[in-house]
């Protein structure tokens, strides 16, 4: 008697759903400049956004309805976070932030669409929102405050002995924000797709199992329903707290505060 091994190739592991597919092939002087999968989703998130802003206010009433509401709600939110964070001084970043935030917060939002693709999930995205932050902070301080932007490395009332130990921790300290930044939003959107990618695998294994098997089906699917709730809290807490760190640095370039 023989058995018939079964073909597990086709089947689709948790990390496929975060790979990068070229839609259109383009090649420039040896490099590869495709239009992929993230980039098509990159675009949609910025259509749904216009149209989300451009439908909300296009008819701007004094006493406004529910979708003007929801924009002039979202942007209230984010001002609100600039002044607590940065004060008067930073009302001329308010448009900045609240284009990160909505971006984010749409993207994050999107992946959790069946068969999307969450561009957030991807450390190429993340960094780079990241990296613009940082040299951003950077310049914003040297221009308004010159070299005495450097006096945030020496916070007040140091001793000077301390100062060749406090200065380094204070320089490590600060060139790992776009790190910290970009991996929190990356790590944390990633861990929650394949947590979901892996119960909804066990709730396929196990009705196909029949039986018994598809009755213990329930429970993977009862924690995966639990997770998607989780990972909608997330996505959003995620676009906050990206945002919200974005305006405490900002502030230290802007205000010269430790």
């Amino acid at each position: 008697m023989t058995t018939t091994k079964k073909d597990y190739s086709d089947v689709a592991g948790p990390l496929e759903q975060f790979e990068i597919k070229p839609l259109y092939p383009i090649e420039i002087g040896g490099y590869d400049l495709s239009f992929t999968n993230a980039s098509a989703w990159m675009i949609g998130i910025l259509v749904a956004i216009w149209a989300f802003m451009f439908f909300g206010m296009r008819k701007a009433e004094l006493v406004p309805g529910r979708w003007q509401s929801a924009v002039e709600g979202l942007h209230e939110f984010v001002v609100g976070m600039v002044d607590e964070n940065i004060g008067p001084n930073g009302r001329a970043y308010v448009p900045f932030i609240f284009s990160l935030f909505i971006f984010i917060l749409v993207a994050n939002m999107a992946g959790l669409l069946p068969y999307a693709f969450t561009v957030t999930s991807h450390i190429a995205v993340t960094f780079a929102f990241a990296a613009f932050i940082f040299l951003m902070c950077i310049l914003i301080g040297l221009a308004r405050h010159g070299l005495a932007w450097f006096g945030f490395f020496m916070p007040p009332g140091t001793p000077w002995y301390l100062m060749p130990l406090i200065i380094p921790i204070e320089i490590i300290s600060f060139l790992a924000r776009p790190i910290t930044l970009s991996v929190r939003l990356f790590a944390n959107m990633t861990a929650g797709h394949i947590l979901l990618k892996i119960f909804a695998g066990f709730v396929i294994s196990l009705g196909l199992a029949g039986g018994i098997w598809a009755a213990v089906g329930i429970l993977p699917f009862a924690m995966n329903v639990a997770l998607y709730a989780l990972e909608l809290i997330v996505a959003v807490v995620q676009a906050y707290v990206f945002a919200l760190l974005t305006t405490v640095y900002l502030n230290d370039s802007i205000n010269l505060e430790h």
